[in-house]
């Protein structure tokens, strides 16, 4: 794929940001980030200001399995056309539903009371994952099969710009709402954040480069567009390598993630020192992150840039390991943050527009849904089964350089996949340029 793009300047590089597929990404983050908000920090304070012991608190947290386990219905989405308003487009009808179903089980959760019935409660919070897991899902079938090729690196680093809008504005909005009306107005005006999808599918209509399977008649067409993906995948030359490097690829990034705070604290940071540190430099260093990603993909192509990528969010851990050996320092603080922000934006861009490219077009939902929720499932289970462990075996410095060892293996394999062409032999047409696309090329 990259030996097929000849090198572009940096205002070539850069110009896919303004294009309307990348502005379109932009607005479909919006509303992608903001029912993940609504059951995180948003629910904890609503929780703990109503009185809910913190063992009942931490509980729901539970709320966003359901994030991981979207793969087993997404296949709905590609193959389940709608009555009546699926005239409007496949991607397009199920926004829309996706978005009612969205804001009604957040106005659900609006109205539950935690201290009349915790249960209910719990389960409006599962109502509220269920429904944006499955937005989450037309979502980025929605945004794969809208970008152009070249545009995969700015599209995607435009959705995580979104996102992170979408999030912190759906919680801040939330918080000044409950301050003067209560919780329940709160949250039934945070509803609104699923609009922009919804718009953005309207304005732009039906992916052009949407591929549609023969129409499902019958049990066994049913069964065929539950397993057409799976099997579609599988048959590709390499695909279980490519797996592996799914499976793999975070294990060291997502080890030491979660336990930066752990860090701080035990070094005595301060709350102020972490707020503008941690939050504050760490935020603006994400944002330049993810806006290099963006350009180094366009720039540099898939390999070279997803390969940079592993290297840097590797050496990122080793930032934490100098600063756990210094000690309380807010410079080595301000530099470990703010290395690892950066890393983090500049290979969250490129190692999801590497994921987006996987999907075959013709199952844009189930690949992406299955695709996403391997990256994430053995970090976070190891994350949650044994970071503390280490910590407390072997210190700080240690735990460290022990996570940037765990991601060499993603290296290495990223590595000889580009060297034996397996990379490209395992591309989806997600990644391929298609009859509607001139060129893998920015228009000059």
């Amino acid at each position: 794929m990259d030996g097929a793009v000849r090198e572009r300047s940096l205002w070539e590089s850069v110009r896919p940001y303004l294009e309307k597929e990348s502005l379109a990404a932009f607005f479909l983050g919006v509303s992608s980030g903001f029912p993940y908000a609504m059951i995180a920090a948003t629910l904890t304070t609503r929780l703990s200001q109503d009185g809910i012991d913190k063992k009942t608190v931490t509980a729901f947290t539970l709320a966003f399995l359901v994030y991981n386990f979207k793969f087993l219905w997404a296949w709905v989405v590609d193959g389940v056309r709608l009555p009546v308003i699926g005239a409007l487009g496949q991607r397009v009808s199920w926004m829309i539903v996706c978005a009612l179903l969205v804001m009604a089980a957040v106005v659900n959760l609006a109205l539950a009371d935690p201290k009349a019935d915790i249960v209910w409660m719990a389960t409006s919070a599962v109502l509220v994952g269920a429904a944006g897991a499955t937005f989450d899902i037309v979502i980025d079938a929605y945004r794969i099969e809208t970008l152009k090729p070249y545009q995969l690196g700015t599209g995607s680093g435009m959705s995580q710009y979104g996102w992170r809008i979408g999030s912190a504005g759906a919680a801040a909005v939330a918080l000044v709402v409950a301050a003067r009306y209560g919780w329940t107005a709160a949250y039934i005006a945070c509803a609104g954040f699923a609009l922009p999808a919804v718009l953005t599918a309207l304005v732009l209509g039906e992916p052009e480069r949407r591929q549609v399977v023969i129409e499902k008649r019958g049990v066994r067409d049913v069964w065929q567009s539950i397993a057409g993906p799976f099997s579609e995948f599988f048959r590709r030359h390499g695909a279980w390598l490519v797996l592996t490097f799914i499976l793999v690829h975070k294990i060291g990034d997502t080890l030491a993630n979660l336990t930066f705070r752990l860090l701080f604290d035990d070094l005595q940071f301060t709350n102020d020192e972490i707020a503008f540190y941690d939050v504050g430099v760490g935020f603006w260093a994400y944002l330049i992150g993810v806006f290099i990603g963006g350009v180094a993909y366009s720039k540099l192509g898939l390999k070279r840039s997803v390969l940079i990528a592993l290297v840097l969010m590797a050496v990122s851990n080793l930032s934490f390991a100098a600063l756990a050996a210094a000690g309380h320092s807010n410079w080595g603080m301000a530099g470990a943050i703010g290395f690892e922000n950066i890393a983090s934006g500049y290979g969250g861009v490129v190692v999801v527009a590497y994921f987006s490219a996987l999907c075959d077009l013709r199952f844009t939902a189930a690949h992406y849904a299955l695709i996403s929720a391997s990256a994430s499932i053995v970090g976070r289970f190891l994350t949650g089964t044994t970071a503390g462990a280490l910590i407390e075996a072997l210190g700080y410095v240690n735990f460290y350089i022990l996570t940037t060892i765990a991601a060499l293996p993603g290296i290495v394999l990223f590595w000889w996949m580009m060297r034996t062409g397996l990379v490209d032999a395992a591309m989806g047409t997600a990644g391929e340029v298609g009859p509607g696309d001139a060129r893998d090329d920015p228009p000059v």
